[in-house]
């Protein structure tokens, strides 16, 4: 044997060792990563965030309309059965667990209304420190108009460690987006939402959203001096306007329609006509909202509300495969939250001043939907108003059925010693319960966590997806970086997906050839 011989015989023996060695791995660590197959990279990623829409929802739906626009999207995608939304459920912490992959504790903003310690009062000198914070239409110039007349400066906080200044909505975030990253790579983003104060979706840069369309869900509709939400009708046209902006996105123009632009690599919109239809006990035109039982099946306004949406989403599609674009477009549908209790039977309607009445001087702020979040003007206060709310008569005032603080809270939701943001108490309340008026007659909430508010749809669709359903347990802080996943991006361009080591959503793979 010559020694080219032997060499090559001693480089086979190495080959045929290593790959008997390759068949003994475990087979967890033979899988490939998901999105690995450069095949499933899309030019787009089509986000629909629906308000109040629950997993039941898209599995009762489909059963009923086998040829609905959900159950084409169910069959060539992945259908997530127990995802959950943040906590607390409110539609800011929602969204923005969709857009930055973190929680409250990580994004810095908790609810539409909330409580800093370290922010002056609006139109204020600064000599004050400790503020409500609002990013909802409370900031708008002049609410009653679609445009809601831009955001009023003097209806922000103040930042006393930054020369007394205004502190914009997008300002407050402490960690950036899916649009600033996909910015960032030249992409184009666009985003449609309820109020003015959604322009916190542009992120800590102020400059995410190349396309950024908020009408005002509170102004007021001309034709009959209600506002957009009142009625089922007043709300699916105020939703089918971000429809239409969709469709002329879809259509390489800017959301008016009067400007080219190209078609955004990130875009998307939020519904509301789901939300309304289980909140409000009786409309006009539609009759009993709501669900008739309590497994959720919905009575006729929330019927014609899913209807309605089914449609819409029907029309988004047809625009896309008109222009050729569905095989490259993914398209997510989800929900910022939940509304509870879907079991009307449960509803129980607690006074919203109760909890400012039990806690007295102590309280800075509370949030009282469907749950409670407390803020204290002093954190040191804690012990002594945990005292009042452990005692069983206000805890049966109040619904609770669980209280966090202390430790308990440090471990979930953050350290209000240490962070100004975090409330220093929060509320688990039974299901059913909602603080309102007496008198208010809406039949759901949300804002609160219990399995009402928290477990919403979640459904991945493309062609090249293979249909499947997947029971395990997901978040939807899983929706961002996946989709910049979907993009080609890193997701861990994402501070909140650094800090919180958030994973892409599993089960997503190619159709069979």
């Amino acid at each position: 044997m010559n020694a080219e011989s032997g060499a090559n015989m001693k480089v086979t023996s190495c080959g045929m060792i290593l790959a008997m060695f390759l068949l003994l791995l475990p087979a967890a660590e033979k899988q490939p990563q998901v999105h690995d197959d450069a095949s499933l990279r899309v030019s787009r990623v089509l986000l629909i965030s629906i308000d109040g829409l629950h997993a039941v929802n898209v599995a009762n739906y489909i059963q009923s309309n086998p040829d609905s626009t959900l159950a084409q999207l169910n069959a060539i995608g992945v259908t997530y059965t127990n995802a959950s939304t943040s906590r607390p459920s409110d539609s800011i912490p929602g969204f923005l667990a969709q857009i930055t992959g973190g929680t409250p504790r990580t994004t810095g903003v908790w609810y539409e209304v909330s409580y800093r310690r370290d922010l002056s009062p609006p139109h204020s000198d600064c000599k004050t420190v400790g503020t409500v914070v609002y990013v909802d239409d409370e900031i708008d110039t002049d609410p009653s108009k679609l445009d809601g007349g831009g955001i009023s400066v003097n209806s922000l906080p103040r930042d006393p460690e930054h020369g007394c200044k205004p502190v914009y909505p997008h300002e407050l975030l402490r960690v950036n987006t899916i649009f600033e990253v996909a910015h960032d790579h030249g992409l184009r983003a666009a985003w449609a939402d309820k109020h003015l104060a959604y322009e916190f979706a542009n992120g800590p840069s102020g400059r995410g959203v190349d396309d950024l369309y908020t009408p005002e869900i509170a102004a007021i509709n001309p034709h009959d001096g209600n506002d957009w939400a009142a009625t089922l009708k007043d709300v699916e046209t105020y939703d089918d306007f971000k429809v239409q902006a969709l469709i002329h996105e879809v259509d390489g123009l800017d959301h008016t329609g009067n400007k080219e632009a190209g078609v955004p690599a990130i875009f998307g919109m939020n519904f509301q006509s789901i939300h309304i239809g289980q909140k409000h006990a009786v409309d006009p035109a539609s009759g009993k909202g709501g669900y008739i039982d309590a497994n959720g099946t919905p009575g006729p306004f929330l019927s014609e509300a899913l209807n309605f949406v089914d449609a819409e989403l029907g029309k988004l599609i047809s625009e896309l495969k008109q222009k050729r674009l569905l095989d490259s477009t993914v398209i997510i549908v989800s929900a910022k939250h939940g509304d509870s209790p879907m079991d009307v039977t449960k509803r129980r309607i607690i006074d919203m001043t109760l909890p400012a009445q039990i806690i007295g001087d102590s309280l800075a702020y509370d949030q009282s939907d469907d749950g409670s979040v407390i803020w204290l003007k002093d954190p040191g206060q804690t012990a002594s108003v945990l005292a009042l709310l452990n005692s069983p008569e206000n805890q049966q005032r109040l619904g609770v059925q669980e209280i966090f603080a202390g430790n308990l809270l440090k471990q979930t939701f953050g350290d209000p010693a240490t962070d100004p943001r975090v409330p220093d108490i929060i509320l688990k309340t039974e299901t059913g319960v909602m603080f309102h008026k007496v008198t208010n007659t809406k039949l759901s909430e949300n804002g609160g966590i219990n399995e009402d508010d928290l477990h919403v749809a979640l459904l991945v669709a493309n062609p090249k997806l293979a249909r499947r359903e997947f029971h395990g347990p997901v978040q939807t802080t899983q929706i961002a970086p996946t989709i910049l996943e979907f993009l080609g991006l890193r997701p861990s361009e994402l501070r909140a997906v650094q800090i919180e080591e958030t994973p892409t959503l599993p089960g997503l793979h190619l159709r069979a050839k």
